[in-house]
């Protein structure tokens, strides 16, 4: 299958630049993976449109202020670099703007005079080691939320709330899980109140999500490895909700990839496949812990624990599209996408969402 299979036309104004008044407020777009149909509705009316005894999971990282304009400090010139996974209190792997010519053993000059050399780059990344240590408390202090490049604009002080969840708790992504960004406390509670069951798991979004596809073949793509932890009360309440026939529902393709991660490991049964439900699903099987995925999921992957998918449109020729194509067909998700052209839906990180049941 080849990655020009998932592209699409895309009006550059159906872009969000900025998030809804309300993050509730956005619409919803909910799609029966097996008829096609479509049904047009708002992210506040999402308990309508699920079962009574769903369960729905949500993923509560939190994003780091990692983005960072430095300076050369051999020359004039300056680069953008983004910290996308630290590997000691000096050395972070990150991505730049420079592309080619960010050399190795080229340095920048950081805020607060901090000085870092690029030691070692592969193809999309530059290992920066700096002169001093860097904590959270400095990428807080210096740093400003990493916006998506498609967002043509800096960040604001908005941006420091809107660009998180109501939820989120642990700190480690560099892109936010854009499809929590729609929930409110209100909008929670309410869902309480309809019978649906709410946990959590934590995958901090780095590479593995957001990077482009750049072989030719989608089998030839490599995901980048992405560290996650389901927390024992998940596990236990996926397992039951699986052995009751009560569906199982991902909020955003990032919770996806960590359930199916954590069955992929641990499932000895048949494979079950999305939406099944009864006596052929396959027995519980996800299992609580801290482990790094590297899961790619594309047409022709057979789901063992997501039923339904809460999730935002997403950008064409990404492993993201392909996932969510894994999931309802692809013919069916692109078609879904025409209409919410044609509908003049928002897409992207700011945009609005779809239910794919």
């Amino acid at each position: 299958m080849k990655t020009r299979d998932f592209s699409f036309e895309l009006p550059e104004e159906l872009i969000a630049q900025k998030p809804a008044d309300r993050r509730e407020d956005a619409r919803l777009l909910v799609l029966d993976s097996e008829s096609g149909t479509r049904r047009h509705s708002r992210v506040s009316e999402l308990s309508a449109h699920l079962e009574a005894g769903s369960l729905l999971v949500l993923n509560d990282t939190r994003v780091r202020k990692a983005r960072f304009e430095a300076e050369r400090v051999d020359t004039e010139g300056s680069a953008e670099f983004l910290l996308v996974e630290q590997i000691d209190r000096r050395r972070w792997w990150a991505i730049t703007n420079r592309g080619k010519r960010a050399r190795v053993g080229l340095s920048y000059r950081f805020p607060d005079g901090r000085v870092a050399r690029i030691i070692e780059r592969d193809a999309e990344r530059r290992l920066l080691e700096f002169d001093a240590d860097l904590d959270e408390s400095y990428l807080e202090q210096h740093g400003s939320v990493p916006l998506p490049p498609y967002i043509r604009r800096s960040a604001d002080s908005d941006d420091a709330e809107r660009y998180q969840t109501v939820y989120a708790r642990t700190i480690g992504s560099v892109a936010a899980p854009t499809a929590g960004l729609h929930f409110t406390e209100s909008l929670l509670a309410r869902l309480s109140e309809a019978g649906i069951e709410i946990r959590f798991l934590t995958l901090h979004v780095g590479l593995g999500t957001f990077a482009p596809v750049r072989a030719e073949d989608i089998e030839d793509h490599t995901m980048h490895s992405e560290r996650f932890e389901i927390p024992p009360e998940t596990a236990e309440a996926v397992n039951s909700a699986r052995a009751e026939g009560r569906p199982v529902v991902a909020v955003g393709t990032t919770s996806v990839r960590a359930l199916e991660s954590a069955a992929r490991e641990s499932t000895r049964g048949p494979e079950g496949s999305a939406g099944s439900t009864g006596p052929t699903r396959p027995a519980p099987s996800v299992e609580p812990g801290m482990r790094e995925t590297d899961i790619f999921i594309y047409p022709g992957y057979r789901f063992r624990v997501v039923d339904s998918l809460f999730t935002n449109f997403h950008t064409p020729e990404s492993t993201l599209l392909m996932l969510v194509s894994a999931f309802a067909g692809r013919e069916v998700i692109l078609e879904a996408y025409r209409e919410a052209v044609a509908e003049r839906y928002r897409f992207f990180s700011y945009g609005d969402a779809m239910l794919i049941q």
